[in-house]
């Protein structure tokens, strides 16, 4: 009995030890590949463009003046108030002034009867001279005294005509419709005492001029994109320019080119250009400080385009991820050009027609792994109208 027992346990250690050896043995199991978008570059034309800075300047920028002397009498207008051309914005007093223009018209009326008269002994002199019935010298008199009263007439005309307009003065108008400042003077003030005295300012704001620089380097790329190819002034007026202010996406305004300097200046390299913007709701003031959106060529090519937001940048420069032919992420360097409503950038190289470019930015894709691309599309960018193409 004794030794049956002692049996049994050595058969309990054995036994433990051959089921222990009929377990599994544990082994790392790697996760799936990963699950992400991808999508090939869209192609689309594009015309190279660059966003320069610049400001907004009034279209037109003139000082009110009272040029004649007088006491001012009214002002006919609200300070600050958009006034249209011709409208009266300031009165100055008119007695004198008017007084000057009867006296001138006397003048002329007195002028012009003396000259009747005179040419009416001209033409009697002249007839008796060719009867020989006068002489030579009283014909001669009579000449004279007619043109002397033809002269006198011209005279008092002139006088007339500064009278007119010293009264015209009298009354200060809008030369062009604008914006009118606060007056300067008030009504019951002496103004043009022997000088010029400013009223207020009046503002033209619609159309706006937009001025900007631009570098002797983009100017010779510029040209280089044309060939060489220089345009006229009529040309020139059909180049597209866009503008953004500092709280605007995009370059919601639109207008032309207008003027570009003949020279680049020494001391700063530069050279100036104004645009020619149509304003009509006023959204523009002048000295606005404003991005414009600059092309630099006429014709559009076909560009590759990623969103922006995929774009990574390291020490060695900007790059994309793609995932090759065999489902594996790499790393692509690459150079980029502008950015494109959207949030689209262009792919200058780099980056080839057919690459599949990783969109998912939630760290699953590395460099060396291998996923399971889901193929997508990329959105076209927005038109100025909001709509894609």
């Amino acid at each position: 009995m004794l030794n049956r027992s002692l049996k049994g346990w050595i058969a309990l250690p054995l036994l433990a030890v051959s089921l222990s050896a009929c377990k599994p043995e544990n082994k790392f199991m790697p996760p799936p590949p990963a699950e992400i978008s991808v999508a090939v570059p869209l192609q689309q034309q594009v015309a190279p463009f660059e966003v320069l800075t610049g400001n907004t300047v009034a279209f037109a920028f003139v000082d009110l003046v009272a040029r004649v002397e007088g006491f001012l009498t009214a002002i006919q207008y609200v300070d600050g108030a958009l006034v249209k051309k011709g409208d009266t914005l300031f009165v100055i007093e008119q007695t004198m002034y008017k007084a000057k223009v009867k006296e001138a018209e006397a003048g002329v009326a007195s002028a012009k009867a003396l000259l009747v008269q005179a040419e009416a002994e001209f033409t009697r002199q002249e007839t008796l001279l060719r009867q020989n019935v006068s002489s030579q010298a009283t014909y001669d008199t009579a000449k004279a005294k007619r043109d002397s009263a033809r002269a006198n007439v011209e005279s008092n005309e002139g006088n007339l005509t500064v009278a007119q307009t010293n009264l015209g003065y009298t009354t200060v108008l809008a030369p062009f419709d604008g914006i009118v400042s606060k007056h300067l003077i008030t009504v019951g003030e002496l103004v043009g005492n022997g000088v010029a005295t400013k009223l207020a300012t009046i503002v033209q704001l619609d159309p706006m001029y937009v001025t900007f620089n631009m570098s002797e380097q983009d100017v010779l790329q510029i040209r280089e994109n044309l060939k060489e190819r220089r345009l006229d002034v009529e040309e020139l007026s059909k180049i597209p320019l866009s503008i953004g202010l500092m709280n605007e996406d995009g370059f919601p305004h639109q207008g032309f080119l207008n003027y570009v300097s003949p020279e680049i200046d020494a001391t700063t390299g530069t050279i100036l250009v104004r645009g020619l913007f149509s304003n009509p709701t006023r959204a523009l003031i002048p000295g606005f400080f404003v991005r414009v959106k600059v092309p630099k060529g006429l014709a559009a090519a076909t560009a590759l385009l990623v969103p922006n937001r995929v774009l990574a940048e390291d020490q060695a420069g900007k790059y994309l991820l793609v995932v090759n032919k065999d489902n594996v992420v790499e790393q692509v360097r690459v150079t980029t050009g502008q950015l494109l409503p959207g949030g689209l950038r262009v792919i200058a190289t780099g980056l080839k027609a057919d690459d599949r470019v990783v969109l998912s930015t939630n760290s699953r894709a590395i460099p060396g792994g291998k996923v399971v691309p889901k193929l997508t599309t990329i959105p076209a960018p927005p038109t100025a109208d909001g709509s894609t193409k």
